[in-house]
């Protein structure tokens, strides 16, 4: 099973950088439009295998992990954030699900800022040594 996922995962990625790079060099804005597509492409993509492949025999396990875990995950993780956001709804709890987009996006750019003033000290130390 992991080596299933972890072709998927190459691939997915491989997308993602190819795409991205695309996107942005032809379209010539600031605006992270290649990353937005990738989002809503992986997060349709998702869609479809997941609820496909719980409603029908044509998936095996492993060819779902790859093209869900693997390949979905590798292009990218939004269209994870995003099933299981839609789990919540579907199943009524939106409080439950507010809390889930809010937590994530909030908590997700103190991440990122607590990364970037990580790797500040990093830097700085490096540049005392």
């Amino acid at each position: 099973m992991l080596w299933y996922i972890a072709v998927g995962s190459a691939i997915g990625g491989v997308c993602r950088y190819v795409l991205g790079g695309l996107v942005q060099r032809y379209t010539d804005t600031a605006f992270p439009l290649g990353t937005l597509i990738i989002n809503v492409t992986g997060s349709l993509a998702l869609g479809a295998i997941v609820r496909y492949s719980l409603e029908t025999p044509a998936l095996t396990p492993e060819m779902r992990a790859l093209l869900t875990v693997g390949i979905c995950g590798g292009y990218t993780t939004f269209s994870t954030f995003s099933y299981e956001t839609t789990l919540l709804l579907e199943d009524g709890q939106w409080t439950t699900a507010g809390w889930y987009v809010a937590g994530s996006v909030l908590l997700s750019l103190v991440g990122m800022f607590g990364g970037f003033a990580l790797a500040r000290e990093v830097i700085a130390l490096r540049g005392r040594i």
